[in-house]
């Protein structure tokens, strides 16, 4: 199932529940019907004011939320009754005083006004507070109460940690993300273990029959059916490498990867990463072992989320993920809502050419970045999965990537990611998105010594190819570059590793690109 957390720090509550409780504060003097509110605050709103990280849109969010789910209950409606109360006890230890005697002004009739309204001290014996105020008295002819409005709760500054908030002209952009999103959820099998049990059950010879429950349309479909074979050499050549050094792909994981994370090591490291990149707060975080990905960087509900596959994250990996997801995607997508390209009209006047296979290239790049053995396995072993998809049934390609990789589901995962889409796998095809990696890395490493880098991230969401005639267009404020980025000389020379490690020359990258 999936598990929702936030990376905050959060302040040891007290077990008796005060913030249910009903009080009312005394003033020096006497109160008309008309000053006397009483609110009640729930315990959720009451810790979500307090929780580092978190920021008034999150309570504004959260209320929005339950409202939706228990409309009748919700402790964020505004009641048909406002009273108003003038302040709130904060002290555990307030002594119990008797009920609230109010005497009505001169000339508007002699009684007593009285509430039946006990305050709540720490005694247990007390009794309840009551729900209701009653007043006694003559009419007074007060003029109609106006509706209060919502109280606008404020939260100290070194609380807060602003979560981005997208201009209107990134509406566009995100219309866009929705709709990749949407096809990459619309072509994930809703019946993968089911099949997945019969296709290890018949040893590897039966072709699964996926199920969707929104389908795709064949002519979406048939737009990445198209595998290409361009850099299939330099894919072989790097898993060969690794293979030749390691023995087998297991070994290979194991030593570069580490060991698998526990779910507190993972949280423990996103949260570290998160303070080197200043964005504490700004994403929430999802783990599930439900991903046919390492992990996903999305916006789901107008806020950036980052899940992870916990079936994945190693020790030595995640950090590279890290800078996949979050030093990447995130930063340059929120570099992108400043500029002027930043919806589709935007683009479109500008010319820009589309962002892959720049985005995914660059992403891959920062995912080895740093590592001791930079090996482009991934990317590698995706781009020849699909070439090979294309023209094999599901299971003549699970026993085709037997050359590379031994475990079986690992394969298994491998051959999904390729399938995704068909119904009867036993015919040829692939969804052909999982070659832009490869394809990414090696134009960018061609050009890597005309590249500006940090500028290819301040621009946002563009190809390396617009970046010298869109930078004197761009809007510089408020951009954002990651960490790893801000020391160009250290990232020149681990471009050159990647080159050196994966046995790439300039001479080969000037031939094929």
């Amino acid at each position: 199932m999936l598990e929702s957390i936030r990376v905050t720090e959060r302040l040891h509550w007290p077990e008796v529940e005060m913030s249910k409780k009903y009080i009312l504060n005394t003033t020096d003097k006497p109160l008309s019907p008309s000053q006397v509110y009483l609110e009640k605050l729930s315990s959720n709103v009451l810790k979500d004011l307090f929780t580092t990280g978190t920021s008034s849109y999150n309570v504004l969010l959260q209320a929005e939320e339950e409202e939706r789910q228990s409309p009748k209950d919700s402790p964020y409606r505004r009641p048909k009754t406002s009273v108003k109360c003038a302040s709130t006890f904060h002290k555990r230890n307030r002594p119990c005083m008797a009920p609230l005697m109010v005497r009505a002004p001169e000339g508007r009739g002699g009684d007593t006004i009285q509430s039946n309204f006990v305050l709540s001290g720490s005694l247990s014996n007390l009794p309840k507070p009551a729900r209701n105020i009653t007043v006694l008295g003559s009419t007074m002819g007060l003029s109609p109460r106006p509706i209060p409005r919502p109280r606008k709760t404020c939260i100290p500054n070194s609380l807060c940690t602003k979560l981005p908030l997208l201009p209107r002209s990134a509406i566009a952009q995100k219309m866009e993300s929705a709709k990749k999103l949407c096809i990459l959820t619309a072509i994930k099998p809703s019946n993968v273990e089911k099949e997945k049990v019969k296709f290890f059950k018949s040893d590897f010879t039966y072709n699964p029959q996926f199920e969707y429950s929104n389908p795709v349309s064949p002519l979406v479909l048939a737009r990445h059916n198209n595998a290409s074979d361009r850099f299939l050499t330099q894919a072989e050549r790097i898993m060969e490498l690794a293979l030749k050094k390691y023995g087998n792909y297991e070994r290979f994981e194991q030593a570069t990867g580490g060991n698998l994370l526990t779910k507190s090591r993972i949280w423990y490291n996103v949260k570290k990463y998160m303070e080197k990149e200043g964005c504490i707060g700004e994403i929430v975080v999802h783990v599930t072992d439900d991903l046919l990905s390492r992990a996903s960087m999305t916006v789901v509900n107008g806020r950036p989320t980052l899940t992870i596959n916990i079936s994945t994250a190693r020790e030595y990996w995640l950090e590279g993920m890290l800078r996949h997801e979050i030093g990447t995607h995130y930063f340059r997508s929120i570099n992108n809502s400043h500029q002027p390209w930043s919806s589709s009209a935007g683009r479109k006047k500008h010319n820009l050419k589309p962002l892959n296979p720049t985005e995914e290239g660059l992403a891959s790049i920062h995912s080895v970045l740093f590592r001791k053995d930079p090996t482009l396995w991934r990317a590698a072993l995706l781009y020849y999965t699909v070439y090979q998809a294309r023209h094999m049934s599901f299971s003549q390609l699970f026993h085709n990537l037997g050359r590379f990789v031994q475990d079986p589901n690992t394969r298994w995962d491998y051959c999904v990611r390729a399938k995704r889409g068909q119904t009867n796998t036993a015919q040829p095809g692939c969804f052909s998105k999982d070659q832009v990696y490869l394809d990414g890395v090696l134009k960018i490493l061609r050009y890597r010594d005309k590249i500006d880098f940090p500028m290819l991230m301040a621009l946002g969401k563009v190809s390396f190819e617009d970046v010298d005639r869109l930078k004197g267009l761009a809007q510089m404020e408020n951009v954002r570059i990651p960490h790893f980025l801000q020391d160009g000389t250290g990232y020149a020379e681990q471009l050159e590793k990647i080159m050196e490690v994966n046995q790439l020359t300039d001479e080969e990258l000037r031939v094929i690109i």
